[in-house]
């Protein structure tokens, strides 16, 4: 039974470097937060900051839905934006907590629906002092080669400002 489990990790822990070891474009974000690391982390590493932008962003997501799983690694999440827009599917592949990074592989929707081959959304929370850290966000992609000439892009944005939500629910509740 080991050796099995050992086995599906490297394969797993194999086909995620692989992906991230190709020439990948990235978006990234980074904003700073005055709350402990681990205080943020609690935020990120499940369903809370989808759950938490769902309620704060009703202009942008209609609806956040998980499709398989309990917001650790293996779970498959759909935010359905407002009319007009269209939907965004993806699969947590990575959930640390030592290192407090969360990995989601995208697989419908977002870049991938107007172009990219891949799309992988990854937080780090990195320590600052022990009051503070900074909230990394980031998009890897790449773009198929027929869709090059319209350098399709990821939107950063959304990611931006829910880690700006993130910082004011956190600042307002930590120091209350």
């Amino acid at each position: 039974m080991l050796k099995q489990v050992s086995l599906i990790f490297f394969l797993l822990f194999s086909c995620y470097m692989g992906v991230e070891s190709q020439k990948l474009k990235h978006l990234t974000d980074e904003l700073e937060v005055n709350v402990p690391a681990n205080n943020v982390w609690e935020l990120y590493r499940h369903l809370g900051i989808s759950m938490l932008a769902a309620q704060e962003l009703i202009n942008v997501i209609q609806s956040v839905e998980v499709l398989k799983g309990d917001g650790g690694v293996g779970t498959i999440l759909k935010l359905t934006f407002v009319p007009g827009n269209s939907s965004y599917t993806e699969r947590f592949i990575v959930v640390d907590d030592q290192k407090r990074v969360k990995v989601a592989k995208g697989l419908e929707g977002g870049c991938l629906a107007i172009g990219c081959s891949v799309q992988i959304v990854r937080f780090d929370i990195m320590e600052k002092t022990n009051a503070s850290c900074i909230i990394k966000s980031d998009i890897a992609y790449d773009v198929k080669k027929e869709f090059e000439a319209n350098d399709p892009k990821p939107n950063i944005q959304l990611l931006a400002a829910a880690a700006q939500i993130a910082k004011r629910h956190l600042e307002s509740t930590h120091n209350a």
